[in-house]
């Protein structure tokens, strides 16, 4: 704890916001790391299974979306599955809809890592600029300066770079993590297209064309026109 102090401390105050990005930085990239491994680790076993299910029971596909509706690929299977008899462009609909939400969800830390990204080597150029303007201050350069003053000039311009050094450390680990990121959001827009995709047919296959057929011709109400039989005569 005390070697952390003293760091802070030969970077002068401008390391204190320096330590702010740090933390902030660490704890999205925390919290974000949990919530990929939850959703990739499950994510293969949730579509199998709803998948699976909505080829025998739209009701059963349904329970299974609404238990997993915790993670994002559970919430958007269930958004169709929870509409009453849709047609296949509202089953679409649905599913498109549900996925921009689940997008959004994703992309949460996006903005603040890519704040810390431009705002760190900033802050650390502040500091090492503050820092030489102390320096410069403290050096008596009219009286020719011995070389003890020297030496305490040399030690406060190296202090004054920590602050360029650091912020450009926080500024690159804030980048790798956005990138990881951002690779995980790609994969799964091409994971939702395809899961959507293979969802719509299935409905549009098993259960939307099938009652289309089998559906009686329609009849204007109040109509009193009767379906009659034409009899073919053999000659």
């Amino acid at each position: 704890m005390s070697t952390i102090y003293t760091f802070l401390a030969k970077g002068g105050p401008v390391m204190i916001p320096i330590a702010g990005l740090s933390v902030l930085t660490l704890a999205c990239a925390f919290e974000r790391t949990i919530f990929w491994i939850r959703l990739i680790s499950q994510e293969h076993r949730i579509v199998h299974d709803v998948l699976d299910a909505a080829r025998c029971s739209l009701e059963e596909a349904e329970a299974i979306a609404q238990h997993a509706r915790f993670l994002p690929i559970g919430r958007f299977l269930l958004a169709p599955l929870r509409l009453h008899q849709p047609s296949p462009e509202t089953f679409r609909l649905a599913l498109e809809a549900a996925a921009d939400k689940e997008f959004v969800r994703m992309r949460k830390g996006d903005k603040l890592l890519e704040t810390i990204v431009a705002v760190a080597p900033l802050m650390g150029l502040l500091g090492t600029v503050t820092g030489l303007i102390n320096t410069f201050n403290n050096l008596n350069i009219g009286s020719g300066g011995t070389s003890e003053q020297a030496t305490k000039a040399a030690a406060g311009i190296g202090e004054a770079l920590l602050t360029t050094a650091a912020g450009m450390v926080v500024a690159i680990l804030a980048l790798i993590v956005l990138r990881i990121f951002v690779i995980l959001q790609a994969r799964q827009v091409d994971t939702f297209s395809e899961v959507g995709s293979e969802m719509e047919l299935i409905y549009r296959q098993v259960w939307y064309e099938p009652n289309q057929v089998n559906r009686p011709a329609y009849l204007p109400k109040g109509s009193s026109v009767e379906p009659t039989q034409v009899t073919v005569e053999t000659l």
